[in-house]
């Protein structure tokens, strides 16, 4: 019997570390903070988006504003999306905050529906988040934001000829360095005459969502301004009013 126990054992464990190889396998084809995720979607970019009313409804609404459906329905491109909730922080409420507080307390109109706010403000800030080409998180180079003499990540130009640094963060793991999860950072820079300085960095909380004509990559809400500088959007917001 206790032969019969060890055989079953034997044969058992085996499989069971195949099974492991297989999911960790897995694991490494698709990042969502780490984790797995179905990254092919049979649609455009916008379709994707609008497949996902919950976290981007006002986003595909924006977009249209924008004027920028043909781009992300037909142009091969990387999208950096971020959330409705960062849409909402950008508008607020007169009770706590964003653009709407302000705009009331300066005596102006304030945004009752997406459209108040001029497309070209929409436009503007929306092209900060598209780069031409398929650029999956495999396809950027290494980030190290306290070593970054050695991994700097790399400068890239948007749509909007606004530039950022894009680059993957590899976490550490059981105290050995770089074996960990890797996850997507892109840090908006304001000024390219002062490339070092004032980087607005976000991370990305799901890569290499894979439509028919780009890749998404999801921004995380926290720590996140719609634009990269929720600032200067209320700025140019207040000023187009009377």
């Amino acid at each position: 019997m206790k032969h019969f126990k060890k055989s079953i054992i034997n044969l058992v464990l085996p499989l069971l570390l195949l099974l492991c190889i297989f999911a960790a396998c897995k694991r490494d084809q698709y990042y969502t903070d780490g984790g797995l995720a179905k990254g092919r979607f049979e649609g455009t970019v916008l379709q994707y988006l609008s497949s996902k009313p919950k976290e981007f409804d006002s986003l595909v609404k924006i977009i249209k504003l924008a004027g920028l459906d043909k781009t992300l329905s037909s142009d091969e491109i990387t999208f950096f999306a971020p959330s409705d909730v960062n849409i909402k922080a950008l508008i607020g409420r007169l009770d706590q905050g964003g653009i709407n507080r302000r705009l009331y307390n300066e005596g102006k109109d304030t945004i009752k529906v997406l459209s108040d706010i001029d497309s070209l403000i929409w436009r503007k800030f929306l092209l900060r988040y598209i780069y031409k080409g398929r650029n999956k998180l495999m396809d950027y180079p290494q980030i190290d934001f306290g070593q970054q003499v050695i991994y700097p990540g790399q400068i890239y130009y948007a749509y909007g000829n606004t530039v950022a640094n894009i680059g993957v963060v590899y976490n550490d793991a059981g105290g050995v360095r770089y074996m960990g999860y890797r996850q997507l950072h892109i840090s908006y820079i304001p000024d390219i005459s002062r490339p070092a300085d004032n980087w607005r960095t976000v991370k990305v909380s799901s890569s290499d969502i894979e439509p028919n004509n780009g890749i998404v990559h999801v921004l995380e809400v926290s720590g996140n301004q719609l634009g990269f500088d929720q600032g200067e959007m209320e700025n140019d917001i207040s000023n187009s009013k009377r």
